[in-house]
């Protein structure tokens, strides 16, 4: 039977009659349960969640919030591989199935065509996938949203399961995020943030692999090779060059994705200190600097640098990218061609920096970040009250950009608790989850002082899995260990199942406001928890 709780592996035994763990227990504790229920529970609970976000995804039948940009952006990148600018009715053109929307402009006039775009091209060719695979329709430029909404059910899932050594808080961590309201939206709407959600979510994922692949290898060395000062060479890391390849996506999504890359590099090296001391070296940070750190830099800061540039392709081989000076590039030959294009893209970089430092227009539903954690102001996406039609004189029909409250408020307390836990014990998850966390919520702090930036609750995505991820380790805690009291693992059980039930109820009863389904406006009123949601 799968255990319901996990291993609070790296800690001494607080008891003489307590067997003292070997080298290998402690650094690579055994995943509990079987490798089939490891794979076959994500995937469904993963199903659950893809089922939610595909059924219907082509309501409402509009463009909505911002998907006016990201929309027309990603087909222009399928058509042109550069963002043109659309004419003025692109909006009712596309809602109609025309999808002869962009501006035309004569050979000398090229560059009054080119869109100039403040956020990096990743997401939207990754917008353009879907549009290009089933039309510039709504169902098209929310298909890849909904599939990596789905997939990052999956890979939390997977890597809670890893972090926990147990397949049930791996698929409690997966149910939650299925039933987190923000999450939901964003999946079933073609705005940028759920991608940088999902390569943050990939890029943290594959680092905890190579948190275990690095210790089985150090754990394989000490015990056939004599100790030393510094320890091995931990060789070739491919999980952590995934990584480094992932959160260059991330930063080829939005810019915001830089936190991560810093903060994750930061916290790779020092597991790879804290498995050197573990198994007793006498200088684990020394190894560190001399063994790891030169093969990090090539994993976690030219492997990004890579994956960034690259989604700039589109841009690089057209000669109708914004800001792109094609002529003066083709005008000396190759290297001149290579060396003003550098020239022109990273100019062109900067002007996107002026523009987000300068961001300080208003907008109806802008927040602060001291609001998100207690979603006290959400973003309306789409709202209509058509008359007569769903059985009242006044009907509602909306997308609420919002979290699930159930979740949200219990990812409060359980974030405190995370700071408890690590002060009191030091463990890895609870700091690598509140790292997470920080490197995602706290820089716009700085924004909102320094700079008086225009900021929204959906920022928040990149953070929705660290904030499931602090609420199982904490079930975790609540419910206990293996050997703690059974009465004890039972009410912690009972606990957890309340919780799941309750994110579930919460989120059937937002259901209806988050898919812009027709209901009287007393219903969707009722549904505002605060007068801020309106």
């Amino acid at each position: 039977m799968t255990d319901f709780s996990y291993q609070a592996h790296g800690q001494p035994a607080s008891e003489q009659n307590v067997r003292v763990p070997s080298a290998r227990e402690r650094l690579v504790p055994p995943m509990g349960g079987s490798v089939l229920w490891g794979w076959l529970g994500p995937l469904l609970v993963a199903a659950i969640g893809a089922f939610l976000r595909f059924d219907r995804l082509d309501r409402p039948k509009a463009i909505v919030f911002d998907e006016t940009y990201y929309a027309k952006e990603g087909l222009s990148l399928i058509n042109f591989g550069v963002e043109k600018v659309a004419v003025k009715d692109a909006d009712k053109l596309l809602i109609s199935g025309n999808t002869n929307i962009w501006q035309q402009c004569a050979p000398a006039e090229i560059d009054k065509c080119a869109s100039y775009v403040v956020h990096p091209p990743l997401g939207k060719w990754m917008i353009g996938a879907g549009e290009w695979l089933f039309g510039a329709t709504p169902w098209g430029w929310r298909f890849v949203p909904a599939l990596v909404g789905a997939i990052s059910i999956l890979i939390l899932a997977r890597v809670a399961r890893r972090m926990t050594r147990s397949t049930l808080l791996g698929c409690l961590a997966g149910l939650l995020l299925a039933l987190d309201g923000l999450h939901f939206v964003l999946s079933r709407t073609a705005l940028l943030d759920i991608f940088l959600m999902f390569w943050v979510l990939a890029g943290f994922a594959c680092l905890v692999v190579d948190r275990d692949r690095a210790r089985e290898r150090l754990v394989a060395w000490y015990e056939s090779s004599p100790l030393s000062d510094i320890g091995p060479d931990l060789g070739w890391r491919p999980w952590r060059l995934a990584a480094g390849v992932c959160l260059g996506a991330a930063c080829a999504v939005k810019w915001s994705g830089i936190y991560f890359l810093i903060a994750f590099a930061v916290m790779s090296l020092l597991w790879d200190a804290g498995a050197r001391r573990a198994v007793g070296l006498r200088t684990p940070y020394v190894g560190m600097f001399q063994r790891d750190l030169p093969k990090a830099l090539g994993a976690m800061a030219l492997a990004p640098a890579v994956a960034y540039t690259l989604a700039w392709t589109g841009w690089f081989v057209s000669a109708e990218g914004y800001g792109r000076n094609w002529e003066r590039a083709t005008s000396n030959g190759p290297f001149y061609f290579v060396f003003d294009s550098a020239r022109s893209w990273i100019d062109y970089q900067l002007q996107a920096l002026s523009f987000h430092t300068g961001l300080e227009s208003t907008h109806n539903y802008q927040s602060e970040p001291w609001q998100w954690p207690l979603l006290l102001r959400p973003v309306a996406f789409w709202y209509e009250s058509p008359k007569n039609v769903c059985g009242a004189e006044t009907c509602s029909q909306a997308v609420l950009g919002v979290g699930t409250p159930v979740i949200w408020f219990t990812a409060v307390v359980a974030l405190i608790a995370m700071i408890a836990w690590y002060v009191a014990t030091r463990d890895w998850r609870a700091g690598a989850v509140l790292l997470a966390y920080a490197a995602g919520w706290l820089p716009w702090f700085y924004f909102a002082i320094a700079d008086n930036r225009t900021m929204f609750l959906f920022y928040t995505a990149p953070l929705l899995p660290f904030m499931v991820l602090a609420i199982v380790l904490a079930a975790g805690l609540v419910i206990g260990p293996q050997g703690a009291p059974q009465q004890r693992r039972i009410i912690g059980a009972v606990a957890t199942g309340v919780l799941a039930i309750a994110a579930l109820a919460n989120f059937w009863y937002l259901y209806p406001v988050l898919t812009a389904e027709t209901i009287p406006y007393q219903e969707w009123y009722s549904r505002m928890l605060l007068k801020k949601w309106i």
